[in-house]
């Protein structure tokens, strides 16, 4: 049977001249990008005959798949029901520099549970090094948990250079976006970030805060944000669910600069 349009890369040969697990993996993967594309606006997937004809696999292979996405918390399968994608997941462009409420505007509510808001005369040496300050010049730190409609997002602990976090510290911690709030409060514009993504799973207290069980898997993306002039002043690790956050960003080829 050949495969569907909508089915890039898939091949007949899935059929039968390749092991079973390594169908079901690929079929895992084009499924995979449909889901994290908002593919299926219902939520709702099609059934195992249907997938088997659009993916030119055996119904196996296509069961096989989707118990490799069941595992990873992006569907959920219910008998006389059907399989349903578990959670929306949202994206977040990492080609613009915009706390996380500004890229969810128009998906639901954010609000922010304010666990850490506190001036510190000591900084952690690691982070004093990154806001090139030393750690005698203190700072504040704050640690938020981000709720997008009634359910856990993110775990966001920030530090702050003094003469920032002053101002931040007074403003509306639960209501806005950081990033906001030093723009507002300085009355200076931020101008870039350096940013790292990397995979990590969850520690038994950061499961129980985002609801997830202990060893879920997390991005984790570390931020340091710069002032206009390029002064460092902000220094973010946010730990986000893996089931609810798609990252996504537009790259264009050309010479590095």
């Amino acid at each position: 049977m050949q495969p569907a349009v909508d089915a890039p890369g898939a091949r007949s040969d899935w059929v039968s001249s390749r092991p079973r697990a390594e169908r079901a993996r690929r079929v895992a993967d084009g499924l995979r990008q449909q889901v994290t594309a908002g593919r299926f606006a219902d939520g709702m997937l099609p059934d195992e005959r249907e997938l088997a004809a659009r993916f030119g696999a055996s119904r196996n292979a296509v069961r096989e798949a989707l118990d490799l996405l069941r595992g990873e918390g992006l569907i959920t399968r219910r008998r006389g029901v059907g399989t349903m994608v578990a959670l929306p997941k949202y994206g977040h462009g990492l080609d613009r520099l915009a706390g996380l409420a500004e890229t969810l505007a128009g998906y639901g509510t954010v609000t922010n549970q304010v666990l850490v808001a506190e001036a510190v005369t000591e900084l952690p040496a690691a982070i004093a090094e990154r806001l090139n300050v030393p750690v005698e010049a203190g700072g504040v730190h704050l640690e938020r948990l981000r709720w997008l409609d009634g359910s856990p997002l993110s775990l966001d602990t920030t530090y702050l250079t003094a003469d920032v976090g002053r101002g931040v510290l007074e403003g509306d911690l639960a209501g806005r976006d950081v990033f906001g709030l030093i723009e507002e409060t300085t009355g200076r514009k931020l101008g870039h970030a350096e940013v790292t993504v990397h995979a990590v799973t969850a520690d038994p207290d950061t499961a129980a805060l985002l609801r997830v069980p202990a060893g879920a898997a997390l991005f984790a993306l570390e931020r340091l944000t710069h002032l206009g002039d390029g002064r460092p002043v902000d220094a973010e690790s946010i730990r986000i669910r893996a089931d609810r956050m798609a990252l996504r960003a537009t790259m264009h080829r050309g010479a590095r600069s």
